[in-house]
């Protein structure tokens, strides 16, 4: 019910359809003209007053900022309006980035947070990471949504809080209100403490000081340690110390510990041994954190096994921070075996779990298919299902490392593990082998791994060849595409190769690939198709193939494209190709129109090539000769003219 009543919250005014990122981007549309920045949370009273629903009193304290460089990565993440909750998690696994309680704090405490930032950040928190949410974190969340105007938001963060049993601190009341009077909101400022209760609580001493003092206990036992050989004095003086060996002290110390794993161990040890303290899950976390440091694993890997003998679990946040670790020494092994040991408890294992870890497989110093179809199966056996999502990042990896010479050994485990790739993903890969120049897998890929490929897969093979210049294969992937999918569809891929042959000097290839699609196939090309080719054909002086080109446009109905063929008869053609293309031009009821023969002349002569203009007039029809324009250009020419755009044409 809490989890409803927060995603009501969080996505009120957009529909359920919309992404949540870009549903809490939408803010803006609605609030731009309320928002305004968030003043700094420093309260002035040295004794900061705490309001509370119920009889429980939580402390609302200023929580200690840890280093800042964290918080600005996780602002750019979630800053991204388009990442789905997939994509923000594989990259803060990507960049190292835990998501911890201090670091939440930290994040949505900072003075100058984006409030449409804060709420992604808040809201993806709590679907993937409620743990790390306290009233603390509520409070600041309270404070960012009510201080930039967001009242209805406010009120029902506000109802969540008292459900839960959380307080408004001093520093969040005073923001809220300020801001409710600046706005003319007065009905809401008093309904805002009658809420708080004003007169209901009393004070409880300087939080932030009661905080500072615990944590320089803990730092106290933590130097003392590092400090001193460990012996019969140190424990002594542990003793002397009076202190309460807590949960939270024995974690914060073993983390204040995780340069010397040995000594944090001893310690570990010894508060079990001497009785001070029995260790629970948090404090068990905590020394595998450590020892997870290392760089061999024997001692980490022993108490991970004892720690489970023991009951308990391994936490998410502790797999994270050890599964980075592992990753970032290259310890690949460890880290499926510690995928493995985590989905065996509590942890369970997630599309992004499994991409993320034989993403990093795949990019490794050498590819161990067995590592990759142990994480595969191990997703598998777990329930899961492998999707296009998995299978599109691991083939990512393979290019971002020019690995895809791998890709069918990949795509058969994949395969085994019940990982079909869809059609939209097939035709991704077939472009990716074969553009990469990978033939032998492309091929083998279109062969085994695709049993019935669709059109669009093959005009991807087809346009991969002729990208990487591999037009043998690519008019040979056409063929085959005609011959099992039809004519048809071929259209695209067809004027593709043209182009690349055309552009790589080739246009006779171009041809005959074209003449036996049109002939032998039945394909019917585009008209671009036809105008490219005539170009290319025309370019190297190959006007016999041309006029063939302009036969077959003629029979599928189209005008005849003259544009090159005077081009090339004005530069290098003779008398006798200039009848050819007339009579090429001719239908069976009508001549061609005299603006054709006019552009020619007009060719010839600015080419300078008067004879040749005259002779071909001579053996023109008399309604060509004795045509007006033609009289008037050619007197034009005659008397040293200079030809203008004053002919019909």
């Amino acid at each position: 019910m809490r989890n409803q009543c927060l995603r009501l919250l969080l996505l009120r005014r957009f529909t359920p359809s919309q992404p949540y990122i870009s549903q809490v981007h939408h803010l803006r549309s609605f609030s731009s003209s309320l928002l305004h920045p968030r003043a700094p949370r420093v309260s002035t009273n040295p004794f900061p007053l705490h309001r509370r629903f119920t009889s429980s009193l939580e402390p609302a304290v200023e929580p200690p900022k840890p280093p800042s460089d964290q918080d600005a990565v996780v602002a750019d993440i979630f800053a991204e309006f388009e990442r789905s909750s997939a994509d923000i998690k594989l990259i803060l696994d990507d960049k190292g980035v835990v998501i911890t309680h201090d670091l939440i704090l930290s994040v949505l405490g900072s003075p100058d947070i984006d409030p449409d930032i804060a709420l992604r950040v808040f809201y993806w928190v709590s679907e993937n990471s409620s743990e790390n949410l306290s009233s603390e974190s509520y409070d600041l969340m309270l404070g960012i949504l009510g201080g930039n105007g967001f009242v209805k938001e406010t009120w029902h963060l506000l109802e969540i809080m008292k459900e839960k049993g959380y307080g408004v601190s001093n520093d969040t009341f005073s923001i809220i209100s300020e801001r409710f009077q600046n706005d003319g909101l007065n009905d809401d400022v008093e309904k805002l403490k009658e809420l708080c209760d004003l007169d209901s609580f009393s004070f409880t001493g300087n939080y932030a000081s009661e905080e500072n003092a615990v944590e320089e206990e803990y730092c106290r036992v933590s130097d003392m340690i590092k400090r001193e050989v460990w012996g019969e004095d140190l424990e002594k003086q542990l003793w002397e110390l009076g202190e309460e060996f807590s949960s939270d002290l024995v974690t914060r110390v073993l983390g204040n510990l995780e340069m010397d794993p040995n000594k944090a161990l001893i310690f570990f040890r010894w508060v079990q041994e001497s009785g001070v303290f029995k260790h629970d899950q948090r404090s068990f976390n905590a020394m595998a954190r450590v020892l997870g440091e290392e760089d061999h694993t024997e001692k980490f890997w022993r108490f991970a096994n004892e720690m489970k003998s023991e009951g308990h679990e391994m936490e998410r946040e502790t797999y994270i921070h050890i599964l980075g670790q592992f990753i970032k020494k290259e310890m690949i092994k460890d880290a499926v075996d510690l995928y493995e040991f985590a989905m065996n408890g509590e942890v369970k294992s997630s599309e992004e779990d499994c991409a993320f870890l034989l993403n990093e497989i795949v990019v490794s110093e050498e590819l161990d298919m067995d590592l990759f179809s142990k994480v595969l199966g191990f997703f598998k056996a777990n329930g899961n299902a492998t999707t296009d999502a998995i299978l599109d990042a691991v083939i990512k990896s393979l290019v971002s490392v020019g690995r895809m010479n791998e890709g069918n050994r990949i795509l058969v485990a994949l395969k085994e593990a019940g990982c079909v790739p869809s059609d939209p993903l097939r035709r991704k890969i077939a472009l990716e082998l074969s553009s990469s120049g990978k033939t032998e897998l492309a091929l083998e890929f279109m062969d085994t791994m695709v049993p019935s490929p669709d059109y669009l897969t093959w005009e991807s093979l087809v346009l991969g060849f002729c990208s990487y210049g591999n037009l043998d294969e690519a008019s040979n992937s056409l063929r085959k595409m005609v011959e099992k999918e039809g004519a048809s569809c071929a259209n695209h891929a067809l004027e593709a190769l043209v182009t690349t042959y055309c552009e790589k000097n080739e246009p006779l290839d171009a041809y005959k690939v074209v003449s036996d699609m049109v002939n032998d196939k039945g394909l019917t090309p585009r008209y671009t198709t036809y105008k490219r080719l005539t170009k290319g054909l025309l370019a190297l002086n190959h006007f016999k193939e041309a006029l063939d080109v302009m036969s077959m446009i003629k029979k599928q109905g189209h005008c005849p494209y003259f544009d090159p063929f005077v081009e090339y008869l004005s530069r290098a053609g003779s008398v006798k190709d200039a009848i050819e293309f007339v009579r090429a031009m001719t239908t069976s009821k009508r001549y061609p129109a005299t603006s054709v023969f006019i552009r020619l002349f007009e060719g010839y002569f600015r080419a300078g090539r008067i004879s040749e203009a005259q002779d071909f007039l001579s053996i023109c029809p008399g309604s060509i000769k004795n045509h007006a324009d033609v009289l008037n250009l050619f007197a034009s020419t005659k008397s040293g003219e200079t030809r203008g755009d004053d002919v019909a044409v």
